[in-house]
């Protein structure tokens, strides 16, 4: 049997021996970069890691990792960051990825676009041989026209879903922005998909995380495998 917690955790345990101390790391979201937070928590409270900085990608991140003791800063602060670690949705064998599962991508990529190393941490279920196989799209965008980013994005070969909180309502983001849940099914140009995106007023990001990852740790049931870029 799999055991994905152990997994999550194996891989962020790998990750987290890349920080240094004095360094400035970019905390991502989601499940398995909560593994890494708990992991330099405890290495701080070991004394095995000194005088770090965290740069959170959400809200709840800042929440989690003031809860767990990790010293917060901001990229105001400290615009240059030496490494984030990070969680994706889907990893393709080129190392690009998608994100945004839990509506953190637009931060999530200001960090990554501020980091010297961009450190991606999966399970194996999180591997496709083409994005899109196993995971929608998300992409941000702002409310006003939010009828014209839907069929925008339609045109463009999706099957778009504004997402929902549990609630229920729409789901916003921390920027208060909404999030399109787009399924293109197994995405052959990425980087065209992306461009299409960027030119388009009103949408604010997109998951496609493209030439920015340096590394991915993946756990499987078998072994950790560090890739690099």
């Amino acid at each position: 049997m799999r055991d994905v917690e152990l997994l999550k955790r194996r891989a962020a345990e790998a990750a987290v021996r890349h920080v240094e101390p004095g360094m400035v790391v970019g905390l991502g979201a989601g499940s398995t970069s909560l593994k890494a937070l708990e992991c330099i928590s405890e290495r701080l409270a070991q004394g095995t890691l000194t005088d770090i900085l965290g740069v959170p990608c959400s809200d709840q991140v800042a929440t989690d990792a003031q809860r767990l003791g990790i010293p917060l800063t901001t990229l105001e602060s400290h615009p240059a960051i030496d490494l984030t670690i990070d969680g994706a949705d889907e990893v393709d064998p080129q190392l690009r990825v998608i994100k945004g599962g839990g509506g953190a991508l637009l931060r999530e990529k200001i960090v990554a676009q501020a980091s010297a190393r961009e450190i991606i941490i999966v399970d194996d279920r999180k591997l496709s041989a083409q994005l899109g196989v196993q995971w929608a799209l998300p992409v941000e965008v702002i409310p006003f026209g939010l009828r014209a980013h839907v069929d925008f994005v339609a045109g463009l070969g999706a099957t778009v879903q504004a997402r929902t909180g549990f609630d229920g309502c729409p789901f916003r983001t921390d920027s208060g922005n909404l999030i399109l849940d787009c399924r293109f099914g197994p995405i052959d140009d990425p980087e065209s998909i992306a461009a299409a995106l960027e030119r388009r007023a009103g949408i604010v990001e997109h998951g496609l995380f493209l030439d920015l990852v340096t590394d991915l740790i993946v756990a499987s049931p078998a072994d950790i495998e560090h890739r690099t870029r």
